[in-house]
């Protein structure tokens, strides 16, 4: 029981001291000018991520979809 509170501590949000802590090191690591094109490199990622999840997702369906529409009827005459 106690080693399972022990690794929730491990695992919980920052709080507001540690927030302070992390953007200061960002900050001394990038510098200013540095971290507008951080967030846009970032902001990017994001975008072509979830752009190819999409077209994944879209490719999925349109597999079912032709699979569906291509299934041979049983009930057709030779």
């Amino acid at each position: 029981m106690l080693l399972s509170n022990v690794n929730l501590l491990f695992i919980s949000m920052p709080g507001g001291s540690e927030w302070l802590l992390i953007v200061l090191a960002v900050l001394v690591l990038f510098g200013g000018r540095k971290i507008p094109e951080f967030m846009r490199g970032i902001g990017r990622g994001i975008r072509e991520f979830n752009d190819a999840k999409n077209n994944v997702k879209k490719e999925i369906e349109d597999g079912i979809n032709e699979k569906d529409t291509k299934q041979p009827s049983s009930t057709q005459a030779h």
